[in-house]
């Protein structure tokens, strides 16, 4: 078993070169005094170069990432990496251990960013969470999933009017990227404020591995890696397929009742066309939903039981 050292404050300037180092990084105390730690890998090359910041599980049950991060220190020699990686399998520890999407106090992490020095529990954990790790960041890749009683393409939100971030989402090789400026309370939108590039990846499906989808993201992280010239990683070409969206919009129920949401993910579909058909708990057709406008499917409701204002599908807006 590998060294795991316990820390306090990330001094990336004091760790050795041409090593990964495995860290315990203590943010807060849980009800019994003891450290709430969040693990890091850091990579840490012979010569200088950026920093890139690779988180995931800011929401407890989105735990693609976590084996995409793990994959990619494993393939990573730090004898030949110029710069330091810097990874977070899991930004939310409270929530992981307990299965659930939201922290201890019900909030959502990535709406609270970038917390508050003195604050609520969320606020507190967000603000170390940006100060004791993000601002040691060049670069950022947040990776998430869809969340519970949904499945999403393997789609970047991007800000797409900054040439350094469009060059980081387009190296994803993504299925879908939705021009998506950064909003106020989302770690991406702490790491903008910050100068910070950052996308946000949302790999797949909440609650378990998927092999495909964690491919693919180590994929994009290896061609970002050559782009920044960090390491001698082969850029494979832009995916001619990826589509590229203006905008993006959930679409949601005005009824109750049993829902069954037709298109699969990353499929295109044209105003008009029935997205989704809900019916009672008889199985009569109480309504049939169309599709506004022509568009690709990012993301869809897979869960039947709909209850009025419950979401349908995520509808991307093709430029």
């Amino acid at each position: 078993m590998k060294e795991v050292l316990n820390i306090d404050a990330l001094k990336l300037e004091t760790l050795p070169s041409g090593i990964i180092t495995r860290c315990y990084l203590n943010v807060v105390e849980d009800g019994m005094g003891e450290p709430v730690k969040i693990p890091l890998l850091v990579a840490k090359g012979k010569e200088n170069g950026p920093v890139l910041g690779l988180t995931a599980a800011v929401h407890g049950n989105e735990l693609n990432g976590i084996p995409v991060i793990q994959r990619l220190f494993k393939e990573i020699d730090p004898q030949n990496l110029s710069g330091i990686i810097v990874g977070v399998p899991i930004v939310n520890v409270p929530s992981y251990l307990r299965k659930k999407r939201r922290f201890l106090d019900g909030v959502d992490l990535n709406h609270i960013m970038p917390g508050k020095k003195h604050g609520t529990v969320s606020q507190v954990y967000a603000w170390r969470i940006v100060n004791k790790l993000v601002k040691h960041f060049d670069y950022l890749l947040d990776l998430h999933t869809a969340s519970n009683g949904r499945v999403n393409s393997y789609y970047i939100r991007a800000d797409m009017s900054d040439e350094t971030v469009r060059k980081m989402a387009l190296l994803q090789n993504a299925q879908i990227i939705v021009h998506n400026p950064p909003s106020d309370g989302t770690l991406r939108g702490t790491a903008d404020e910050l100068e910070i590039p950052a996308i946000t990846l949302e790999v797949g499906n909440p609650n378990l591995f998927q092999k495909g989808m964690i491919r693919d993201g180590l994929t994009g992280i290896h061609n970002l890696l050559g782009y920044l010239d960090m390491y001698d990683s082969e850029v494979e070409e832009i995916s001619d397929e990826t589509i590229i969206c203006k905008k993006s919009y959930w679409i949601y129920s005005d009824v109750g009742g049993l829902i069954a949401v037709h298109p699969k993910v990353a499929e295109l579909v044209k105003k008009g066309d029935i997205i989704a058909t809900v019916r009672n708990i008889f199985g009569d057709i109480v309504k049939e939903y169309e599709s506004p406008e022509n568009g690709v499917v990012i993301g869809k409701s897979v869960s039947p039981v709909n209850q009025t204002g419950g979401r349908i599908l995520h509808l991307g807006i093709v430029k």
